[in-house]
């Protein structure tokens, strides 16, 4: 009797062990993303087709996933996490959603400026949050900084998203960080003041506006620019032709940037995984297809960026760390707020 008890339970944690294994030797890796583009995918096809690891994506908002993660805990399925704000990612590494990773190679590919400073996680691409203006009813010679922008001669004449946008949070941390709150808080206020309408829209909705005629400026993200000039809508390739694009701040504290990260799950079982689709997906080959497919800035220092890209020219960028985008978010959302920016 004893005998066939001992049988059983040595059959049952063979069995146990086999499903350990099997799991673990499961050549696939959950990602959670909120980025959406055509080009991750084909991105993520490459490297299965190269290394036999299937890529699973979970697509959301960043808070709706950064939730998820809270709620699933050490259940989650979640390997990966990208999301596209370095203050959101910082937000996610102050919550111990992520762990710390440990790469030459990905410490060699993404310079030390656009990743967390104890590899919490990395960039993957960047982007400037830059001026945009009709060349009719504004002369280039007209525009500085952040800060002229609320100036009485602006009034009436820029729109931009609403204070609940997360590049507009981050672009209002930035400044705190630069400037301390008290004159943050004033810009934001002199730049409400001068707005054309109550903010609303996304970026490519600000382009629109301007050559509509609702307002002279706006305030956007420079990959938009790209993926409207070689849409497949007449007119927003129309609206991509007609505006221009100026990087403000530039002898002085440099144009605003902002990333997309990748950060490694804190439960992931699946780190060797998790870490080769990270180093490839900062190679110089898929920073290629980023920047050539997406119109996003290359992170990799080799790659250079879209050919529309280099036409606008180099640019100074705001010299803080990244990580404090995150520090600041919460005052700056409130910030915003006070200041009359819907």
């Amino acid at each position: 009797m004893h005998k066939t008890i001992y049988i059983l339970l040595a059959i049952l944690l063979l069995a146990t062990l086999s499903a350990c294994q099997l799991k673990n030797d499961d050549m696939s890796i959950t990602i959670y993303t909120e980025r959406h583009y055509d080009t991750d995918q084909l991105l993520y096809d490459t490297f299965t087709e190269t290394t036999g690891i299937k890529v699973n994506l979970v697509r959301d908002e960043a808070d709706k996933l950064i939730t998820r993660l809270q709620n699933e805990g050490e259940d989650t399925e979640a390997d990966l996490l990208i999301i596209a704000d370095a203050g959101r990612l910082g937000r996610a590494k102050e919550l111990e959603l992520m762990k710390p990773i440990t790469s030459e190679t990905l410490d060699l590919q993404v310079p030390e400026n656009y990743r967390d400073p104890e590899r919490y996680w990395y960039g993957l691409t960047m982007r400037a949050r830059v001026i945009v203006y009709h060349p009719d009813r504004v002369d280039s010679s007209e525009l500085s900084t952040y800060e002229a922008l609320t100036d009485a001669k602006w009034e009436g004449r820029i729109i931009t998203r609403t204070s609940t946008n997360i590049y507009n949070q981050s672009l209002m941390s930035s400044f705190i960080e630069l400037w301390g709150e008290d004159q943050a808080l004033a810009w934001a206020t002199g730049l409400a003041n001068n707005f054309a309408r109550d903010p609303e829209g996304n970026d490519r909705d600000q382009a629109k506006g301007i050559v509509a005629g609702t307002a002279d400026l706006a305030i956007m993200n420079t990959y938009y620019i790209g993926r409207m000039l070689y849409s497949s809508d007449p007119n927003e390739v129309s609206v991509a032709q007609t505006i221009r694009v100026f990087f403000p701040n530039q002898e002085t504290t440099g144009t605003h940037i902002n990333v997309s990260g990748i950060g490694l799950v804190k439960y992931s079982e699946k780190t060797e995984y998790a870490l080769k689709l990270m180093e490839f997906l900062t190679s110089e080959s898929a920073q290629s297809s980023y920047a050539n497919a997406n119109f996003e800035y290359p992170v990799h220092p080799d790659v250079l960026p879209h050919e529309l890209l280099l036409s606008w020219g180099t640019f100074i960028k705001q010299e803080i760390p990244l990580s404090v985008l995150s520090e600041h978010s919460s005052k700056a959302t409130m910030l915003m707020n006070q200041a009359g920016w819907k």
